[in-house]
């Protein structure tokens, strides 16, 4: 796939010169900090230096005190309370904070998750009724439920109340439930609007806290919980999710739960923990239960008491999930033969495929998948309980859950938000939402979205790249959306030793000026990514042929020893 380099905007002298001798850093990371909304002394304070002081008090969101008063009241009146998710890592994780929260001073609790092929995705009729016939009088909703208008209704009917807690967008009318908490109401005046599902639960219980005194060091035990959810929902790492994430990071590579502690050991993950580790290879196996079997037993690992309980149960996640990649491998595979043939008729500008007998839990990846290598607006549809089914992913800036909106007469339902959505559909309309959707991409959609960019921060010299530069870049994570890892431009530079690992990747040293550099570049799956023989990357590289390139800094362990790396994330030669 061919990349758009893209140089980050110029920050004018005078606002680089002042946040330099500000917090006395040179130039480059002056300008980065401004790129990430730092600015002066006080703004590095608190970026470089985050703490629990600043985050928001949760009762400045809309409804925060209804929801607050009536889960006081249930407890007071010994009510049983239901606490319902969804089945992603998100829902889990925030059904796991609130059961063990609430589970800790009451003991009339208990949690729901959706079966995903029986349910589908949100509030179910299923669930209400479940709710209703086992005498709970009170759901919690995490993750889920703003645009459950009837089945809150239903549940009304049935005598049992709900709390909702969802981060996705809301349609034109909210659920009439005793409170629903979401930041992206248009009526609710919350200051930060980014906060993932998990993470809103963490306000409820922090605002419940707060009313009933609980000292609020004890919550901070679930922060581990939250920054998984932050960083598999894939939020912005921004305003308070950035805090959080700060801290949870901290109590995963400190004292993680048992659940997270049997994840990190099956995956063989002996470093200090990071976004892109929970991301690939913790979220993953959380997921892999409810897109293949059941949630619940997710929710039931990340609530373990103990370690040995925690490895038991974390082996049978395991094993689902190795059983989800074989799905994967299988369905992207076809979903590439489709788009292969599809190509050959013209040029589209959207993916919408459908096969009947897909497996509904891996088409989200599928999609993925597809835009990895297509990179355009994706969605993959199957079938389940005789309607079409499906899950839409976005690329960079194109809002696909409004180009789904304008589909909806054609749908039955549909929810998410600007990069991930679900929808469902009749089958017989599937060739009808195909064409039409294609024409609403086709209207919206500009040329630079069908591009990958890569955002560069700066251009570098290799006499630039060393520990006290790189020191300062590790104190800038977490990283993820909105506060994304520094990416660097090499120029003008050639091979002078080049290796290939495993047929595929790239192990390069790299000159530049006569100067040979001390970090080896690293380029995964480069080996081989053009069709003319003569011109593969291999090749051009060991023809010392010059070429710019664009990295990441990392730092890697080998037998005790440390050692700066250079990620390449592409080449362009001269």
């Amino acid at each position: 796939m061919e990349y758009v380099w893209k140089q980050k905007p110029k920050i004018g002298k005078a606002a680089v010169d002042k946040l330099s001798k500000d917090i006395n850093v040179n130039a480059t990371l002056a300008t980065m900090l401004i790129n990430r909304g730092v600015e002066n002394f006080d703004q590095a304070k608190d970026y470089f230096r985050p703490s629990l002081n600043l985050l928001h008090d949760p009762f400045l969101m809309k409804d925060m005190d209804a929801a607050v008063l009536r889960i006081a009241k249930a407890v007071k009146n010994e009510e049983h309370i239901l606490v319902y998710g969804d089945y992603d890592v998100d829902g889990t994780t925030a059904v796991a904070l609130m059961y063990e929260f609430l589970k800790g001073f009451y003991p009339h609790v208990d949690f729901y998750i959706p079966d995903r092929y029986k349910e589908g995705y949100g509030i179910s009729e299923r669930g209400v009724r479940y709710a209703a016939e086992a005498g709970f009088s009170l759901i919690i909703a995490l993750d889920c439920g703003i645009k459950s208008m009837d089945k809150v209704e239903l549940a009304t009917v049935l005598g049992v109340d709900f709390i909702i807690c969802d981060h996705h967008t809301p349609g034109d009318e909210i659920p009439k439930a005793v409170a629903v908490l979401d930041p992206k109401r248009k009526d609710c005046n919350y200051p930060y609007k980014e906060l993932s599902g998990c993470g809103l639960g963490f306000k409820l219980i922090q605002a419940y806290a707060k009313a009933q005194n609980f000292e609020e060091a004890s919550l901070y035990t679930y922060l581990d919980l939250v920054v998984v959810s932050i960083a598999a929902d894939i939020v912005p790492i921004t305003g308070e999710n950035r805090i959080l994430a700060y801290y949870g990071l901290d109590r995963i590579n400190n004292s993680p739960r048992p659940g997270l502690k049997a994840l990190m050991l099956l995956s063989k993950i002996e470093k200090e923990m990071q976004i892109s580790e929970i991301v690939f290879k913790i979220g993953p196996r959380i997921n892999a239960s409810g897109r293949l079997e059941h949630a619940k037993a997710s929710v039931e690992l990340l609530i373990a008491p103990n370690l040995d309980e925690a490895i038991e149960r974390a082996k049978l996640v395991d094993e689902v999930n190795a059983t989800r990649r074989n799905f994967d491998e299988h369905i992207t595979k076809e979903a590439f033969e489709m788009l292969a043939l599809q190509e050959e008729g013209g040029p589209w500008n959207a993916t919408v495929l459908f096969k009947q007998d897909w497996h509904k839990g891996v088409i989200g990846i599928v999609a993925s998948r597809c835009i990895e290598k297509y990179y355009r607006p994706t969605i993959i549809l199957t079938e389940s309980n005789n309607k079409a089914t499906g899950s839409a992913r976005s690329v960079v800036d194109f809002d696909i859950y409004e180009a789904i909106a304008e589909c909806a007469d054609l749908l039955d339902q549909f929810g998410g938000h600007k990069y991930a959505a679900g929808l469902t559909l009749d089958v017989k309309n599937v060739p009808a939402f195909q064409k039409k959707f294609e024409e609403v991409v086709r209207s919206r959609i500009k040329a630079t979205h069908l591009r990958p960019v890569i955002e560069i921060d700066d251009v570098l010299l290799l006499d630039q790249i060393n520990y006290k530069f790189y020191n300062i870049i590790k104190q800038m994570a977490p990283f993820g959306p909105g506060n994304s890892e520094p990416i660097f431009q090499i120029q003008n530079v050639y091979a002078e030793e080049v290796t290939v690992l495993k047929d595929k990747h790239l192990r390069i040293k790299i000159m530049q000026d006569g100067q040979l550099t001390t970090p080896v570049c690293l380029g995964f799956g480069m080996a081989d990514r053009t069709k003319d023989p003569d011109l593969t990357t291999v090749n051009m590289l060991r023809g010392k042929m010059r070429f710019d390139l664009v990295v990441e800094m990392r730092e890697n362990f080998f037998r005790d020893k440390s050692s700066l790396q250079l990620y390449v994330k592409d080449i362009k030669f001269d």
